[in-house]
């Protein structure tokens, strides 16, 4: 079984491998911990701007580097077989895209709960993911409950 996690380095980050972790305890898989970083401005039609930009952008992509290693070796200490991976794209396509390279079982990620109005305008992750998912997907409520 190969189960992909998908996670942005939000709050809700933590209750999404809070729950992965529950399922490592309980099912012998190949996990896959993957973050989707911004696409480059160049990739999607713009210019890529002066260097102190693509510095800025090249300084981010190495911190989100060395978070994904750090989680996932986090997970990796507790037994757990864990890839990380980092990738750069549109999140949502960018998760299917590799959860069907990987021929991945489940999909985990989570839901801000955000309201209608946000994704109408800037659209939804998850919302996506499902919508398109050719496997099950789970997803975690990491919005703050009242």
């Amino acid at each position: 079984m190969n189960i992909l996690i998908a996670v942005d380095f939000s709050k809700g980050t933590s209750a999404i491998l809070a729950e992965a972790k529950k399922y490592a305890e309980h099912f012998s898989a190949d996990y896959w911990l993957i973050h989707v970083a911004e696409p480059d401005p160049y990739f999607v039609g713009y210019e890529p701007g002066p260097q102190t930009v693509r510095d800025e952008v090249a300084k981010r992509f190495r911190k989100e580097h060395q978070q994904i290693q750090h989680e996932a070796e986090k997970i990796r200490q507790q037994g757990v077989n864990i890839t990380p991976l980092l990738v750069q794209g549109p999140a949502a396509e960018t998760i299917l895209k590799e959860a069907d390279n990987l021929k991945i079982d489940l999909i985990m990620l989570g839901s801000h709960g955000h309201g209608a109005l946000y994704n109408l305008l800037l659209g939804s992750v998850s919302q996506g993911v499902l919508k398109n998912a050719k496997v099950p997907v789970l997803i975690v409520p990491t919005h703050e409950r009242e």
